[in-house]
């Protein structure tokens, strides 16, 4: 038996030990390359061969330009474009292979100096970082070929598998073709794959314009697009950047010099995101995509297949002006800011919503929350008790994301109080939509305000009187201002609204001023479904009430249809149809649609449709639009009309010039979010500011100034034949006038022959 204090002495067996060690990592080699074999064979999954490594096809994002060629947008899975070897700056190139793959153009797809490393670190010691064992032919097989989980032997199989790909994919292709795929498939984070799109995310320019820093920043981003984010993490992303330069700088690719004056250079970015929800037109964007999805479905590539608009990298070129849209957008942003001030300080110490308001509630219904709790077996008015308690919440304000102390029913409320807006802007002799706005912030309010449909109050008055005067109704006759009771209708009694009652109007005066009493009266002379047949050929599709009121538009429309409608008058007779899309082509340059302006045929009488911007043109110059000329000062010949609903509930202006059609729509998108008093939500001061910003922006500009000092072209003789007071006050002004008029008529179709000639 042993002692405590005996000494043992073990002698180790040299021979066996070494013959163990040598079985070991003999039988360690036999199962690695069985391993290969099997991965070689196709065990794990087929690899594709030579040719078929020709003729990759990656998911590319369809691109969205406007008519001026700025991107717009993309519509993708993964956002990916690919840029041509060509386009890739020197520097890139050397700041890649100097980081990521200093031998490149000595193997042929792995690096025997790393392979070893690779081997015993990643495969054998299951560690998962090889010390950069991966040649750039090797990460390419891992972008094109995401690897698998195959529980213990997921890294030897998968690193097996890209290693066999690289020397195919260096067998398929030259030195220049990798470093192009490699650059176009990368990712570089935040759903961003591919150079060109890193850099117009990070610095808003083509990868061809990279400065040296620039490309050593992106370079320095693969080693982990999360951590050197230089968003997020500027001074990790600087220290990795200047890490890119000083391989550059040792690998012969950079002058010393040059490294230590750009490694004190701070990063300078200009961030542009373009997502679905962000960057410019994004509600049309979502417009133009519901349209392209129905082009794909009827438009079958000449195999049978469907075009794919998210991987098929088709180039979509709009009619949208990216400088129009811009300052349409900016026009929108900071007058519904001003608005909404006034809005909530009217409504700051009361709820316009009421107690348990069932619009509030059924929003709440349709949460994940509401659903959530209702499946813990709480009663509905239990759930609605829970959801009015207030949490840390962070919610989109004019100001910036913030922080409140909210409850899930007083966010609802938040987010329901704001006031919205929707705004077009189409090219009048072309139909071409220029700008389309449509809401504040497409990210948190989805409705588009272009398309959706709402009253459209005295808007709608100039197709009634184009609807008159193509019944024949005199311009210069006048209509009695009085107050009528219309006993078939209820005893509805339409109301003026600042203009009073009395005296007699004329066409011009009564729509200049918008007066309601005589709108009324066109209509029960016309006759109402004369006008909704008329309005109808002029594109308005929605359903129009046979009511009276339809004469103060309450009838709902859509912003779209309201334009397509105008363009009528400044066509002298003839509508465009709006066009959002110019032309497509696949991702070979091949056009694939093209669209052209369209005219209907002839839908109103010239000299009516003459008459009509005549008498929009004097809404601007004396009547309810007359602060286009007093406050905001323009000197263009403008025509239009202001639209108030129902206790201010929607605020329209159209208005239009020789070459631009702008109509605005503001409110609320539930009917009692509206202003409790004042004048604010007329149209004239919550929708006619957005025009007039919008305009003020194009005139100012050098590229379009001279398009503001062009003029209506309206002959003499329709000048004359609207030749007449716009208001008569007393009795035997209107019998004088009345004796006048039959004299006039006789030579008005004489002169307006001899001006023809």
């Amino acid at each position: 038996m042993l002692k405590f204090n005996d000494h043992i002495k073990f002698k180790i067996n040299w021979k066996k030990f070494l013959e163990f060690a040598w079985k070991s990592t003999t039988a360690a080699l036999l199962l690695l390359i069985l391993l290969f074999l099997m991965v070689y064979v196709g065990i794990f999954g087929r690899l594709a061969n030579t040719d078929e490594l020709q003729n990759i096809q990656n998911h590319l994002s369809s691109e969205i330009y406007s008519n001026d060629k700025v991107l717009l947008g993309r519509y993708f899975y993964q956002d990916r474009t690919n840029t041509r070897y060509e386009d890739l700056p020197e520097h890139l190139v050397h700041a890649l292979v100097a980081t990521e793959d200093v031998r490149f153009y000595e193997h042929r797809g792995i690096d025997p100096r790393s392979t070893l490393r690779v081997i015993f670190k990643s495969i054998l010691l299951q560690q998962r970082s090889s010390g950069g064992g991966s040649t750039i032919h090797q990460q390419l097989a891992k972008n094109l070929f995401p690897r698998k989980r195959l529980w213990i032997i997921s890294m030897p199989v998968n690193k097996f598998r890209e290693m066999i790909l690289a020397v195919r994919l260096d067998k398929a292709y030259t030195d220049e073709d990798i470093l192009e795929l490699y650059l176009n498939t990368v990712s570089f984070g935040e759903n961003t794959f591919g150079i060109e799109t890193a850099t117009q995310r990070f610095f808003n320019k083509q990868p061809s314009e990279l400065s040296i820093e620039e490309s050593a920043l992106l370079v320095g981003m693969l080693k982990g697009t999360s951590a050197y984010n230089p968003r997020n993490f500027p001074e990790r992303a600087l220290a990795r950047r200047n890490l890119v330069l000083s391989r550059m700088a040792s690998n012969k690719f950079l002058e010393q010099e040059s490294c230590d004056s750009l490694s004190a250079l701070p990063i300078k970015l200009d961030y542009r995101k373009i997502s679905h929800n962000e960057g410019p037109a994004s509600y049309f964007r979502e417009h133009l995509r519901q349209k392209l999805l129905e082009w794909a479905e009827n438009n079958p590539k000449p195999d049978g297949s469907r075009y794919n608009i998210y991987t098929d990298g088709l180039k979509i070129y709009t009619t949208i002006n990216a400088d129009l849209q811009a300052y349409a957008e900016q026009a929108v942003e900071t007058h519904m800011e001003h608005l909404q001030r006034i809005f909530d300080r009217q409504w700051r110490s009361r709820d316009p919503w009421g107690k348990n308001n069932p619009y509030i509630l059924k929003k709440l219904e349709r949460t994940e929350q509401f659903e959530r709790l209702k499946r813990r077996g709480m009663s509905r008015e239990e759930i609605f008790e829970t959801m009015k308690v207030p949490h840390q919440t962070e919610v989109f304000t004019w100001q910036g994301m913030k922080e409140m102390e909210l409850s899930a029913y007083d966010s609802v409320v938040h987010y329901e109080s704001f006031l919205h807006a929707g705004m077009l802007s189409m090219e009048a002799s072309t139909g071409y939509v220029r700008a389309w706005v449509g809401g504040i912030n497409s990210s948190f309010f989805k409705y588009d305000h272009v398309t959706s449909h709402r009253q459209a109050g005295s808007t709608f008055k100039p197709i009634l009187y184009a609807a008159a005067l193509e019944n024949g109704h005199d311009p210069c006759s006048y209509i009695e201002n009085d107050s009528v009771v219309y006993e078939e209708y209820d005893d509805w009694t339409p109301r003026n609204s600042g203009t009073g009652y009395g005296g007699y109007y004329s066409m011009k005066g009564a729509l200049s001023h918008s007066v309601n009493t005589v709108s009324v009266k066109l209509l029960e002379e016309t006759g109402i479904d004369k006008v909704i047949d008329f309005a109808h050929q002029l594109g308005i599709r929605s359903d129009l009430p046979e009511m009276l009121s339809l004469a103060l538009g309450t009838g709902d429309v859509s912003l779209e249809e309201m334009v397509r409608a105008y363009s009528v008058f400044s066509n002298e007779g003839r509508m465009t149809t709006p066009i959002i899309l110019r032309r497509i082509e696949d991702k070979n340059g091949d056009v694939l649609f093209e669209n052209e302006p369209s005219f209907s045929e002839l839908l109103l009488d010239p000299d009516h449709a003459m008459m009509m911007t005549e008498m929009m043109k004097s809404v601007v110059d004396t009547g309810t639009a007359s602060s286009l000329r007093t406050i905001y000062k323009f000197e263009n010949e403008i025509a239009g009309k202001t639209g108030t609903t129902q206790e201010n509930t929607d605020g329209w202006f159209i208005g239009y010039t020789p070459v631009l059609i702008t109509g605005i729509w503001v409110g609320g998108d539930l009917p009692n979010v509206r202003f409790r008093y004042g004048s604010y939500g007329q149209g004239a001061y919550a929708a006619l500011p957005i025009w007039a910003r919008y305009m003020q922006k194009i005139n100012r500009d050098p590229l379009y100034r001279r398009s503001g000092k062009l003029s209506f072209e309206i002959p003499r003789y329709i000048k004359r034949q609207l030749d007449c007071e716009d208001y008569l006050e007393n009795d035997w002004q209107y019998r004088w006038h009345d004796q006048r008029n039959w004299i006039q008529r006789i030579f008005r179709s004489d002169n307006r022959d001899r001006e023809e000639r």
